[in-house]
């Protein structure tokens, strides 16, 4: 990290952020041929000469990855283009075997959109999107893992054509707090949409982060550098928040920032240079002469939407009001599209929403966190989380049965039903039974009774829990507590 600054010298700055981030499109194909959009394939198997940009090879755009993109423009709320352009974008690395990259420069699909994410005053801050524009994926250059690696750098041009949308934020992002929630709500959106996996690990979504700082105040942004190879939202944050002080600190020992990349070392928690960034024009953009421009017509556009889903903070809200949740809840239930759709499926069939979002997440969620395990390798399905909010909420089991029930399912690897319809543990509802219970311990317990007499009135959950020891935890809570209270006040 950069020497530590005195609170009233990082005071004295605003940080201005913005993101770029690149998000690898779920389509079969890639997006100018017919080669597989496959992660994990052996090293330049899915080529052809359309991705190698070799003579007389012609691209043809893939229909799904306008789609997808129109998609995801909606989804952001941005205003799609009825005409958009392709452009080449030229630069020489050896992973581009073209020599340009087909992206879109001054005309893209989409402009104009925007994200909400919490402030932190509690407040809700919108954070624009400047445009979403389509391009293709480069190769990948491997610099380890072979023998002469030190010498030679080995190319994987699998990805090269692989499609891609970029999102271009507006430098509204003021702290590396709020860069981490505007990519979180994000990658939530596009999950929801399916337009991509948005796999990290897999290079399905990256993030370049543009920062620079300036006095507070002032109206001209500073010099920015462009921190690349980040590849988790965590990892963002902690970048952004080295290059602040970094830059902050050369601004204060009378230096300069520079215009450049910078890498981000995970291992050392640190950026470094990388080159000095191009500008626009360097990369000497004109129109894709292959490829017409692109038209995005009313009728396309409106069935597009039809395809899109309930989103994220939409869904939060209606689950809230109707299921009775609270916010945290809320927000657990919807991290995924596929989570919530089968706790709403289950949902609609209890007596109960809340109690089996109860069940599902302190119950099995808490096992699931302590075992390590993911939703999906939970012995109880949603049927059996079901079954059991339904029993405890008819009062047939009380919650220190459900849990005795739900340590069996996860120690022998059962479902709910399996197990319940084995041990069977039933509550006693008998008035007589329970009255019977609680008499015995009374009589033996004559301090306590004066004390509850004399007003300490909490001495009432002492008696509950002999009877419970009493009954083996079989009594009815409700009307144990009932019960309890009419015994002593009588």
């Amino acid at each position: 990290m950069p020497a530590a600054l005195a609170p009233e010298v990082l005071a004295k700055y605003e940080p201005v952020i913005g993101l770029e981030v690149h998000v690898q499109l779920l389509t079969a194909t890639k997006a100018f041929c017919g080669c597989a959009n496959h992660f994990g394939s052996a090293p330049n198997t899915n080529i052809c000469p359309v991705c190698l940009g070799l003579p007389g090879a012609l691209p043809v755009l893939n229909g799904k990855a306008v789609e997808f993109a129109t998609l995801a423009a909606l989804a952001i709320g941005c205003q799609v283009r009825e005409r958009s352009i392709f452009a080449r974008k030229n630069y020489f690395y050896p992973d581009l075997p073209k020599g340009y990259q087909i992206s879109q420069f001054d005309k893209p699909i989409a402009e104009h959109g925007f994200i909400e994410v919490p402030a932190a005053d509690g407040a809700v801050k919108r954070i624009g999107i400047t445009r979403l524009h389509m391009e293709e994926d480069a190769g990948k250059s491997l610099h380890d893992g072979f023998a002469d690696s030190a010498t030679r750098t080995y190319l994987d041009l699998n990805r090269c054509g692989t499609p891609l949308i970029e999102i271009v934020s507006e430098p509204d992002i003021r702290t590396a707090d709020e860069a981490f929630e505007y990519l979180t709500r994000l990658k939530e959106i596009l999950l929801y949409t399916g337009v991509s996996d948005c796999n990290m690990e897999e290079g399905s979504l990256r993030c370049d982060a543009n920062v620079s700082v300036r006095l507070k105040g002032a109206d001209k942004f500073g010099t920015k550098a462009e921190v690349k190879n980040v590849n988790s939202f965590r990892f963002v944050r902690a970048a952004l928040e080295y290059e602040i002080e970094r830059q902050i600190e050369v601004i204060e020992s009378g230096g300069r920032v520079m215009q450049e990349s910078r890498l981000w070392n995970s291992a050392e928690g640190r950026t470094y240079s990388m080159r000095t960034k191009e500008q626009a024009h360097d990369y000497r953009y004109f129109p894709e002469p292959d490829l017409p421009p692109l038209i995005v017509s009313a009728a396309f556009l409106a069935e597009t939407a039809k395809k899109l889903p309930e989103l994220p903070e939409a869904r939060r809200a209606r689950m809230i009001a109707e299921y009775d949740l609270n916010t945290q809840d809320a927000f657990t239930l919807t991290a995924s599209r596929e989570f919530a759709d089968r706790f709403e499926a289950a949902a609609r069939t209890a007596r109960n929403p809340r109690r089996v979002a109860n069940v599902l997440l302190s119950e099995v969620g808490g096992r699931l966190k302590a075992l390590g395990l993911e939703q999906e390798q939970s012995p109880v399905s949603m049927t059996g989380i079901v079954q059991a909010a339904d029993l405890l909420d008819e009062g047939k089991i009380s919650s220190k049965q459900l849990k005795q029930l739900f340590d069996v399912c996860f120690e022998k690897a059962e479902d709910f039903p399996a197990v319940y319809d084995r041990e069977k543990p039933q509550q006693i509802i008998d008035v007589s039974a329970i009255e019977a219970m609680i008499d015995e311990v009374i009589r033996a317990n004559p301090k306590q009774v004066e004390h509850y007499r004399a007003g300490k009135k909490t001495v009432a959950g002492f008696f509950v829990g002999q009877v419970m020891k009493a009954s083996r935890g079989q009594a009815n809570p409700a009307l144990l507590n009932e019960l309890v209270v009419k015994k002593l006040d009588g």
